[in-house]
C-alpha cells in the first residue's frame, strides 16, 4: 500500500521589539543569565502586564502579509501547564479569539504552485531557557538543569498552517519561503540558531487517496531546515513501517536527535483542554479597528512576490531570475543598490546569480559579510562593458575583490591586467602563433572554421586572457587568410 503525508507546521517568531511582551525589559539575545528581568516577567505576587504596542503592530504585519482576515475583537488566554522554565505556571497566549485567522501563503514545488492555508496567527509570550547539563542537552539523563529568565516574556508570534503540506521536502520550501517573508516585514531577525524562529511539525500518514487524516504526532523544535526535513522524512519513514507492521500510530510528542537520526517519544500529545485555558483577567482585548489596519496596510514594505513580478515588469527579467534574487530581502537591495552604479539590469542579474552566489555558497559567507559592495561591483561592471577588462579577467578581478574588499581599478593597475585592444600588438601576437602551430593553420585555410578557436585560445593564453577576443578574432583572420 502507498501512503501520503499529511503534514502542518506551527512556527514561533520571536519578534524583534526593543522590550519584551508585557514589560520594560529589554528583549536581547544572549548577555549575562537573568540579568534582563523583572517582577513582571518573573511573575511575582501583584506584578501586572502591559501590552507591547509594537509587537501588536508586527502580529498585524505579519497577519497581513500571509493573506489572513484580521477580526475586529481578539483576547489573550492564559494556557495552564507546569514546566520549570514558565515562572508564572501558565502562558499568556490566545486561544478561541486568536488576532488573524483564514490565511494562505503560496510556494512553488515540482515546478507546481501551492497554496498552503493559514489557520491562525496569534501573539503569545516566550518562554525561559532551560540548560540541561550533559551530553544530550535534554532533560532525560541530564546531570542537573540551570533557567535562564532572559528570554521569558519576549514577543513571540504563532503561526499554524493547515494540514496542506505532503513532503519533507515542500515542507522546508515553505518554512524557507515563511522565513524570507519575515526578513522582509523586518519584524524578526529570523536567526534559527538563536532561537528566533523555530518549528514544530505535526505529522501523519494515510493510505494514498484517502480523505481521512491518520493519527499524527508532533515533532518539536526543530531549528534549521535540514534538521525540519529529515526529522520529517523519518517521522514518515517510522509510521509508515508501524502501519505496514499492523501496528498503530500513537499519538504523542516525538523528538528528532539529528546526530544519531533516530525519533524517540517525549510525552503523549496533548488536547486543548489539558491546558485548561481561561481569559487572561488582567488584559483587555485587542480591537484592531479599520483605522489601525489600514495604517499597517499603508506602512508595509514591498512584499518579494511583488517584488519579483516588479523585476519581471521594469527590468525584463526572467520569472526564474525574478524570483531568485528577491529570494532574500539583502540580495534583491543589494541588485538594487548596485542598478545605481551600473544601470544594466540583465548583466547585474546574472552576475549576482553567478558569480555572486556562486563564491557565497562555495565560502559559507553571509552577504552582509561579502567584502564587494554593490559600489565596487558595479564599478568592476563599467570596465567591463568598456572593454577596459576582459569577461574572463573580470571573474577573476571579482574573486580578488571578494578576497581583499579592493577597488577593480586598484587591482587592474597592480596586477597590469587591462586588455589588449590594440591591433597591432595583437597582429605580432598572432603570427608568433601561427608560425608555431601550421598545421592549424592549413586546417583553418581548408574550411574548417572551428579551428580559429584554437589560436584565440593560444593568444589569450599568451596574454594571460587579457586580449580583446573581437579584435583577436579579427586579427587572426587577416593572417591567415593573408
Amino acid at each position: 500500500m502507498e501512503f501520503e503525508p499529511v503534514i502542518g507546521l506551527e512556527i514561533h517568531v520571536e519578534l524583534s521589539t526593543e522590550s519584551k511582551m508585557f514589560c520594560g525589559c529589554r528583549a536581547e539575545f544572549g548577555g549575562e543569565p537573568n540579568t534582563r528581568c523583572c517582577p513582571v516577567c518573573m511573575a511575582h505576587p501583584g506584578a501586572l502586564p502591559v501590552a507591547n504596542k509594537k509587537a501588536i503592530e508586527y502580529l498585524a504585519r505579519i497577519s497581513l502579509a500571509l493573506n489572513c482576515n484580521i477580526p475586529g475583537r481578539s483576547i489573550f488566554h492564559r494556557k495552564n501547564y507546569f514546566y520549570p522554565d514558565l515562572p508564572k505556571g501558565y502562558q499568556i497566549s490566545q486561544y478561541d479569539q486568536p488576532f488573524a485567522v483564514n490565511g494562505q501563503l503560496g510556494i512553488i514545488f515540482d515546478d507546481e504552485h501551492i497554496s498552503v492555508g493559514i489557520e491562525r496567527v496569534h501573539m503569545e509570550e516566550d518562554t525561559a531557557k532551560n540548560i540541561h547539563a550533559g551530553k544530550s542537552g535534554r532533560i532525560a539523563g541530564a546531570l542537573y538543569s540551570l533557567i535562564d529568565f532572559n528570554r521569558s516574556g519576549t514577543p513571540l508570534v504563532e503561526i499554524v498552517t493547515r494540514p496542506e503540506i505532503h513532503s519533507p521536502q515542500a515542507a522546508r520550501i515553505f518554512l524557507n519561503k515563511l522565513k524570507n517573508l519575515l526578513k522582509y516585514l523586518d519584524v524578526s531577525d529570523c536567526n534559527m540558531e538563536e532561537g528566533s524562529l523555530r518549528c514544530d511539525a505535526n505529522v501523519s500518514v494515510r493510505p494514498a487517496g484517502s480523505g481521512t487524516l491518520g493519527v499524527k504526532t508532533e515533532l518539536k523544535n526543530m531549528n534549521s531546515f535540514k534538521h525540519l526535513e529529515k526529522g520529517l522524512a523519518k517521522e514518515i519513514e517510522r509510521q509508515v513501517a508501524v502501519l505496514e507492521f499492523g501496528g498503530q500510530v500513537v499519538q504523542q510528542t516525538v523528538h528528532f536527535d539529528f546526530a544519531s537520526g533516530e525519533v524517540t517519544p517525549m510525552r503523549s500529545k496533548e488536547f486543548a483542554h489539558d491546558y485548561r485555558y481561561f481569559p487572561e483577567p488582567d488584559l483587555v482585548p485587542l480591537a484592531a479597528s479599520s483605522s489601525f489596519v489600514q495604517k499597517i496596510t499603508a506602512d508595509m514594505p514591498e512584499l518579494p512576490d511583488e517584488r519579483a513580478k516588479r523585476y519581471m515588469a521594469d527590468f525584463n527579467l526572467p520569472a526564474y531570475n525574478a524570483e531568485v534574487l528577491t529570494s532574500s530581502r539583502e540580495l534583491s537591495d543589494y541588485f538594487e543598490a548596485t542598478l545605481a552604479y551600473f544601470n544594466d539590469s540583465r548583466i547585474v542579474s546574472n552576475w549576482l546569480m553567478g558569480e555572486l552566489l556562486g563564491y557565497l555558497n562555495a565560502s559559507g559567507t553571509e552577504l552582509a559579510g561579502c567584502l564587494v559592495t554593490p559600489a565596487g561591483l558595479g564599478g568592476l561592471l563599467k570596465m567591463i562593458s568598456s572593454g577596459e577588462v576582459s569577461n574572463a579577467v573580470g571573474k577573476e578581478i571579482f574573486m580578488e575583490m571578494c578576497k581583499t574588499g579592493g577597488a577593480a581599478e586598484n587591482i587592474v593597475a597592480a596586477r597590469g591586467l587591462t586588455q589588449i585592444s590594440d591591433a597591432a600588438e595583437l597582429a605580432a601576437i598572432a603570427e608568433r602563433v601561427i608560425a608555431a602551430n601550421p598545421a592549424q593553420a592549413e586546417q583553418f585555410r581548408a574550411g574548417k572554421d572551428k579551428v580559429l578557436g584554437f589560436f584565440v585560445g593560444q593568444i589569450m593564453k599568451e596574454t594571460g586572457g587579457r586580449a580583446n577576443p573581437q579584435v583577436t578574432s579579427r586579427v587572426l583572420r587577416d593572417k591567415l587568410a593573408g
